[in-house]
This record gives C-alpha cells, sequence and structure tokens, in this order.
C-alpha cells in the first residue's frame, strides 16, 4: 500500500471571473481570500456585512501531482478526503470522479481509470450554498421553517453543513467552503479496513475485546486477520467474497489500567490510560487509540421522575462541564493547537464534560483523542438544532450515510460518553406558524429522521452507548417541556436570561442533569480593542452592537447588572462589571445543584468558547484568554467545594465532595462588618462524607447580628481526610444584600510584581475587604493564575503570571508586567 498526502498549497478560482489565488489545504475559502488580502478581516468593525457574496458564489479547487507507473500497478487508487464543505463535484483530469452534498461524510473514490503517469490534475467544484439551499427550498412539498438570527443564510437547515455558519445568535454569517482534515491518495490491493471497532467486557482483571474490521473490498479474497493491542493479539484467517463488509477476531486482554474521567480513579489527574490498538488485514493496517472502561447513562424511573447519571466504571459521576461551537467561524483555524488549548482550559477549570452542541459538526479526530488523553467525558449531538428538518428519501439517505460512518468513527473513543440526536429540535416543533398550524406532518418528519433514521443506525451500530433522543428531553418516548419541567432526563434552563427573572430562579428548579444554561457578558477589553475601531469602543456603537447578536443581549446585561450593582464609570468597568454579573449568575446555579448531589448530577453551562470575538455566553474569549466566569468555574467546579447558598432568607453551608474520601473538620463562618471586623461567628466541628454533598450549618436572615446591608458572610472550612490525614482548606463570602446595597469602604489595595521561581508574580494586600479583585495585564499575552476573588484585610495573594501564545517563548519579566498592570474590584468599578 501506498499514501502520497495532497494536502499543501492548491489553487482557488472564482468561476465568475475566473480570478486565481492560492489556498492551502486544508483549508476554507474565506481564508484564502483573507490570506491573499482581497478582503478585509472578516471579524473587524461590521466586515462580516461586505462578505456575503462568498456564499453566492462558485469556487474552483485544483491542483497538480506526480503519479508514477508503479502507483498505476496498484489494484486501486483511491482519492480520500475527510471533509468538502459542502455542495460539490471532484473530478480528476477532466473527468467526473464523483459529488459530495455532506460535509459530514467523507469521499472516497477510485480514481486509477482516470489517472496517467506523470502530471495529473483533481479539481473540486464548490457550489454556492445559499443557491443550493435555494434550490431545496423550492423542491419542497412544504416549507420545513429554521431559527433566524441577525445576519441569516435562509434555508441552512436544508444543507448537511455545520448550522451556525449560517449564523447564531452569537455567531457570524460566513458561508465559506472548502477541504477540511486530511486529503490524500491511498494505492493498494486487496480490501482496505475503512473502521476498526471494539466491544469490551469485563472479567475480573481480563477484558475481553471483539475487534472488528469494517472493509471495503472490491474483490474476492482470502487473508489474514490480526489485531494487537496491550501486548495481547488475535489472529484468523477469513475468506472474503467480493463487497465483504466486515471481519471479527477476538483477543483477551489483561494487566491494562482502568480509564477514567479527569478527577476520578486511583490517579485524579494527568494523562489517562490509552492503548495502541493496530488491526491488519493482507498489506492493510490501520491504528488508533482505545481505552478499557464500563460506562453507563442511567435513566431510570423513581420518586422525583427520571435520573440521568454518567456512571464510570460503576462510579456515579457529576458531569462538570460547559457546551463546546466550533473552535472558529473559519475552518481553516480548526487547528490540534487551538482544540487543545480550549480543552486544556476547561480541565484547568476542573472540568470532567464536554456537551459538543448539535449546530456544530462532529469534530475532528484531534478533538476525541484529547478529550481521551485529558480524561473529558464527551456528550455528542448529531448535527442538527434550532429548526425542522426534511423527512424526504434523498435527505435521510444523506443522514443515514452521515451517523454511520460518523458512529463507526468515533464509537471507541473512551471519552464518547453518549449519542444525541439534536439540539432542542423537540422543542422546535412548536416554534413556527407552520407547525403549530399542521404538527402532525412535522412530528412525521421528526420522528422519521430522529427515530427511524438516527436513533435506528446508532442503536445497530453502537448499542452499548445510550441513545438520547434529543437535548433537552425527558428520555426517550418523553415529550415533556423541558426548559420547564426539572424533573426527567436533561434539562435546558433559560428563565434567567431570556425571561429576566433574578438570579434567585435558578433555585426554583432541581435538573436531574442541566446540559444548557448561561448568561451572557462582554469580553476582555482586549478583545474589543480587536474589533471596534478607536471611537467605536463603547457597547452602543455600531461595531459593538454589531457584535452582539442576541437582539436584547445587551438590554438583558445592562439591565441585570443595575438590578445588582451599581453603574459603572467607563468601558473598562462595565466590561468588568458584566463578567462579575455574569460569574455570579452561573455560580448561583451550579452551586445550587451541586448541592442537589444525588438528585442532580449534571450541570454543563452554556458555552466553553467562542467562533469570533463577540459578547456572548462564553467563559473563554475568542482568543482563549479567561473571563471571570472561567476562574470561578475552577472555584464551584473544585471536587471538594464549599458553598453559601441563600434560599428563602436561609444562607446554608453546604460542603460537595465528588471524591471516595471522607473528611472531617471545622467550619469557620463568620458575619463581617464592611471594613472586616469581625461580628459575630457561627463556627462549628464538621463531617464530610464521600460522593456526597452536606449542609454544614443553616443560619436565618433575620436573625444575624447586623442588618444585611451593613454585613456579609465570611466561611472557611478547614478538613483532614480521613484515609491519610491530607488537610484541605476551602472558602467562600456571600453577600446579604444586592451588592449596590453596600457602603464600601476603600480597600487600600497594595500591589507589588516581584521575580518569583517561574516568572514574574503580583502580592495583593489590602487594608479593608476588597471583592471581586481582577489583576490584568490588557498589553501582554497572558494570565494571571487567579481572578475575580475576595480579598480580605491581613490575607496576602502571591499570583503567578502565565505567558500565553508567543509570549511562552519571551514571557515578560517584572518591570514589564508592572508597567501593563491593571486592577480592578467592586468598589473601583464605580468610584
Amino acid at each position: 500500500m501506498d499514501r502520497i498526502e495532497l494536502g499543501g498549497r492548491w489553487n482557488l478560482i472564482r468561476l465568475t471571473d475566473r480570478s486565481e489565488r492560492p489556498i492551502k489545504v486544508p483549508g476554507d475559502i474565506l481564508s484564502a481570500l483573507l490570506a491573499s488580502r482581497e478582503i478585509p478581516d472578516p471579524y473587524f468593525d461590521r466586515n462580516e456585512l461586505k462578505l456575503q457574496w462568498i456564499g453566492r458564489e462558485d469556487w474552483l479547487l485544483e491542483r497538480e501531482f506526480d503519479i508514477s507507473p508503479e502507483i498505476l500497478n496498484h489494484e486501486r487508487v483511491l482519492l480520500c478526503i475527510q471533509v468538502i464543505d459542502t455542495i460539490a463535484e471532484i473530478s480528476v483530469n477532466g473527468g467526473l470522479l464523483g459529488s459530495v452534498s455532506n460535509m459530514f461524510r467523507p469521499f472516497a473514490a477510485d480514481m486509477k481509470r482516470l489517472l496517467k503517469p506523470g502530471t495529473n490534475r483533481v479539481s473540486v467544484l464548490i457550489f454556492s450554498p445559499e443557491k443550493a439551499a435555494a434550490e431545496a427550498a423550492r423542491a419542497l412539498p412544504y416549507p420545513v421553517p429554521h431559527s433566524s438570527f441577525p445576519v441569516t443564510s435562509p434555508n441552512r437547515n436544508l444543507l448537511r453543513k455545520v448550522q451556525c455558519m449560517g449564523g447564531w445568535d452569537w455567531g457570524p454569517c460566513l458561508m465559506t467552503g472548502g477541504i477540511y482534515d486530511g486529503v490524500s491518495l491511498l494505492a493498494l490491493d486487496g480490501p482496505r479496513i475503512e473502521y476498526a471497532t471494539t466491544s469490551m467486557r469485563r472479567e475480573g482483571d481480563v477484558w475481553r475485546l471483539s475487534v472488528t474490521a469494517w472493509l471495503d473490498s472490491p474483490s474476492a479474497c482470502a487473508a489474514q486477520l490480526e489485531a494487537e493491542v496491550a501486548g495481547a493479539r488475535g489472529a484468523c484467517r477469513v475468506e472474503l467474497p467480493a463487497g465483504a463488509s466486515r471481519a471479527k477476531v477476538e483477543i483477551e486482554v489483561r494487566g491494562v489500567e482502568v480509564w477514567w474521567p479527569v478527577g476520578h480513579g486511583p490517579a485524579p489527574g494527568g494523562p489517562r490510560p490509552l492503548y495502541d490498538l493496530v488491526v491488519r488485514l493482507g498489506s492493510h493496517e490501520l491504528r488508533k487509540r482505545v481505552g478499557f472502561r464500563e460506562l453507563q447513562v442511567v435513566a431510570e424511573d423513581d420518586s422525583a421522575g427520571r435520573s440521568m447519571v454518567f456512571r464510570v466504571n460503576g462510579s456515579d459521576v457529576f458531569c462538570k462541564g460547559a457546551n463546546w461551537i466550533p473552535a472558529d467561524a473559519l475552518p481553516s483555524r480548526w487547528t490540534k493547537k487551538r482544540l487543545d488549548e480550549l480543552l486544556m482550559s476547561a480541565v484547568e477549570a476542573n472540568m470532567n464534560c464536554i456537551r459538543v452542541w448539535g449546530g456544530g459538526r462532529y469534530e475532528s479526530d484531534d478533538f476525541y483523542e484529547i478529550c481521551d488523553e485529558k480524561g473529558l467525558l464527551v456528550w455528542q449531538d448529531c448535527a442538527f438544532s434550532c429548526a425542522l428538518y426534511p423527512s424526504e428519501p434523498g435527505f435521510l439517505a444523506e443522514v443515514e450515510a452521515e451517523i454511520r460512518h460518523q458512529v463507526l468513527r468515533l464509537r471507541d473513543h473512551p471519552s464518547l460518553a453518549l449519542w444525541c440526536g439534536n439540539n432542542e429540535a423537540l422543542g422546535a416543533l412548536g416554534w413556527y406558524p407552520e407547525s403549530q398550524k399542521n404538527p402532525m406532518r412535522y412530528i412525521v418528519d421528526y420522528d422519521r429522521l430522529y427515530e427511524g433514521t438516527l436513533g435506528r443506525i446508532v442503536r445497530e451500530l453502537d448499542p452499548e452507548r445510550t441513545w438520547w433522543p434529543s437535548s433537552p428531553s425527558g428520555g426517550p418516548a418523553d415529550f415533556a417541556d423541558n426548559w420547564h419541567a426539572d424533573g426527567r432526563g436533561d434539562m435546558h434552563f433559560w428563565s434567567v436570561w431570556h425571561e429576566g427573572k433574578s438570579f434567585s430562579e435558578y433555585l426554583s428548579v432541581k435538573p436531574r442533569f442541566c446540559s444548557e444554561f448561561g448568561f451572557q457578558s462582554f469580553p476582555n477589553y482586549a478583545t474589543v480593542a480587536s474589533y471596534a475601531p478607536e471611537g467605536e469602543r463603547n457597547v452602543t456603537s455600531p461595531a459593538m452592537e454589531h457584535h452582539q447578536r442576541h437582539n436584547r443581549g445587551n438590554t438583558i446585561i445592562m439591565e441585570t447588572m443595575l438590578r445588582y450593582f451599581r453603574m459603572p464609570t467607563g468601558l473598562r468597568e462595565t466590561l468588568y462589571l458584566s463578567q462579575v454579573l455574569q460569574a455570579w449568575a452561573i455560580r448561583t446555579a451550579v452551586e445550587y445543584w451541586r448541592s442537589l448531589r444525588p438528585l442532580c448530577m449534571g450541570a454543563l453551562y452554556w458555552q466553553l468558547n467562542d467562533v469570533w470575538p463577540v459578547s456572548s455566553w462564553s467563559s473563554l474569549d475568542y482568543d482563549g484568554s479567561w473571563k471571570l466566569l472561567h476562574y470561578e468555574a475552577k472555584r464551584f467546579f473544585e471536587p471538594l467545594h464549599l458553598a453559601l447558598i441563600e434560599k428563602n432568607r436561609t444562607i446554608r453551608a453546604v460542603a460537595v465532595n465528588d471524591g471516595p474520601d471522607a473528611y472531617a473538620g471545622r467550619l469557620s463562618l463568620r458575619l463581617r462588618r464592611m471594613d472586616g471586623s469581625q461580628a459575630a461567628d457561627y463556627s462549628v466541628e464538621v463531617n464530610v462524607p464521600r460522593e456526597s454533598s452536606t449542609e454544614l450549618r443553616a443560619l436565618e436572615l433575620s436573625a444575624m447580628a447586623l442588618p444585611p446591608e451593613d454585613s456579609f458572610l465570611e466561611a472557611r472550612v478547614d478538613l483532614r481526610r480521613i484515609s491519610d490525614g491530607r488537610t484541605e482548606t476551602r472558602g467562600a463570602v456571600a453577600f446579604l444584600t444586592e451588592p449596590k446595597r453596600y457602603t464600601l469602604p476603600d480597600p487600600r489595595l497594595e500591589a507589588k510584581v516581584v521575580t518569583g521561581k517561574q516568572g514574574p508574580e503580583l502580592i495583593l494586600r489590602c487594608a479593608k475587604p476588597a471583592f471581586f479583585v481582577y489583576p490584568v495585564a490588557e498589553e501582554l499575552s497572558g494570565r494571571f493564575e487567579d481572578s475575580g476573588f475576595h480579598l480580605m484585610p491581613g490575607e496576602e495573594r502571591r499570583l503567578r503570571f502565565i505567558p500565553t501564545g508567543e509570549a511562552r517563548s519571551a514571557p515578560p519579566n517584572a518591570e514589564s508586567l508592572n508597567a501593563a498592570l491593571r486592577i480592578l474590584h467592586l468598589r473601583a468599578s464605580y468610584e
């Protein structure tokens, strides 16, 4: 077998004027136009509006390659392209090789008949997705509606293309196309292994593996099938008729380490144990990595409704994490490095689960391999979101081929926990006038697509994993309103954001698993400066309003901000306070839902990342920098966490312990005046069981020694692990009224930058309490290791500056950090 990689420099031709420029493959059309300086930066100001023509054009991608006579001596020569976006014809030397209409399916075809020794040319003609969608809409017997956004490409739901490329309430409409993930020539004889999958069963220390090779076998042959993993080997002789689709071999494996999600198992941190699986058939070989683990999603009826629990190796895991959208609006930037940095930030914030949202894509192999390595469980939506979809035979056939490929490609990843049919398409049945007038028509379409096609294929090809019909839903055959009903399956809870309710509304529901909830903030100042020209850096300027895609987003942020906080003095203070607000909102939800364990066993907030610089629900800015929410997530997702939760005028101190060890110790709970002096002490001795949520102390606000507007609670718990005596300390602060009602003294914050062992460090002290302390160095590439914290008199915080990007190779010194340093805190936001 011979392989020739065909990535690299190709030629990109705009068919309307035959103009040419280079394009890097893998890569996309818009990125090539940007590199050739034919278009402005699509993310700057309102340039996006100038670039809508790109998705209305046809484009030709071409390159030449050399073929030796030895290559042509092989039985077949395949052209293999992992992703073509989206409607395209593929030709070789002017002869049509094939066509595609689905970017979620790979393309592979034998091109030997079209090849010649010497120089050859491959061409990929990509048709306008907007025109293709319009043609598909005209061909429908009745309309199939979808949700629209401020800048939207019509009928995006009729194309098997990343749905958010057509615009979303946090993303631009950039209908680019291209070739992604990889393209190669494969010359071979005999059958080809397209996929290798395993089924594993544990019997004590022995794992019994059944390895299936899924074959492309054009002619009959006999061959030796072999599989090796972790020092164990299995082999058998197989007789393959023409068109054979699979062959199987059994392996018995001993002595392997078990794969766990990060934060669990005998080694909670660090890389997860993975093993190379090698499958050979004749001259063809396929390699992949597998992990050994048992996983079930337990959804059982109980006295509270229906549970939803991820059970790994017999232990129930509280899923802590966020929703994932594509890493960028430009596919050329879907790099392994970018994926790794974003997912590493998730792990650093104590997350153990990522939901791959249905309006994006089935991610690259790199994504799932990184999740395997880091121990991030993956909730995988199928690529359908916020729309109704057709059930025409041709569409369903495309979807069936798509999901067959994706299941066989992904099912062996130990990180993959669940297949979900869609994002909010079940709820969308009631969103549109068309479906409201004729509900049965669209319910039938829904059933044909999600149960008759997707569910059927997932159950056939990956029977060991749970099929979850929709998010949110109560599970199979359950059509409850899971935006407001909290007792069954997974919930999306948006009453605080969309309905304008107070943060206390998060305490009105008891979800079994909340897979989506969120609150927006403005981005960091450096991000604003990257897209808003000078003179436009104001939250209501045209540039900044263009980078706010929710039609009421700025209004909700500002109205809610003024419900809790005083009016900020300037842009930086407004950006900062919006992030304080966002972090407070999500912390309120997560801490309460974690306190309900084991009734609630999952909290995945919306959303982890951004596809461009924008005001949104993300905790990571577009450039990967941390908003205050991400720092707060690191705290509220701690495996051992102390929370102060106010509900019904009672504050409860709650310890949440996700780990397998019990603790004992002392809770120091003190009522403090606004100058930091102590007014009352409510300390107690406490015990914290393993894998639990435990109320340590409850206090009625009416019984406090001071009025709420004159005091706050500070808690600290010092715990000793029963098994080995190791000590842990956690702290928390609770306001007893809206912070705007406090008269805050000047904390007289002292800041000093010194040279530490690993680079410059910031030392902070204060004379009076300083709340939501936010140090930043906008001109430098990097972040402080903590931010958004509370600092008490007599306390010293020493923070390391962590360089990112190019600054890793040339980190700043103490002098440059001191020059760039800015520090905000709550009182400084308005005075």
